[in-house]
């Protein structure tokens, strides 16, 4: 009998992580232009969570920014707009 439980979702097969893998390497600019196309899945995951921490904390960053931007400029002015624009989309 297998230690695993079936939980009644579709095995993945190692193809198919290998694919995924594969796609993933493609989104990080990172491992995406070396010149040796094949990283180990280890590298790949964590260059993806290295990657995902750099836009998380970009995304903070350009957040602060439009904050500080907003409370400098009156409420009613364009600009104002334009900003709560950005911020709500």
């Amino acid at each position: 009998m297998s230690s695993r439980r079936s939980t009644g979702t579709p095995r993945i097969t190692d193809e198919q992580i290998i694919e995924l893998v594969s796609k993933l390497q493609q989104l990080l600019p990172e491992l995406r232009n070396r010149r040796s196309n094949k990283a180990s899945a280890s590298k790949v995951l964590q260059e993806t969570c290295n990657y995902v921490r750099s836009l998380h904390k970009e995304v903070d960053d350009l957040s602060d920014r439009l904050s500080r931007l907003l409370s400098t400029v009156d409420d009613d002015s364009p600009q104002a707009s334009i900003i709560r624009s950005l911020i709500n989309n």
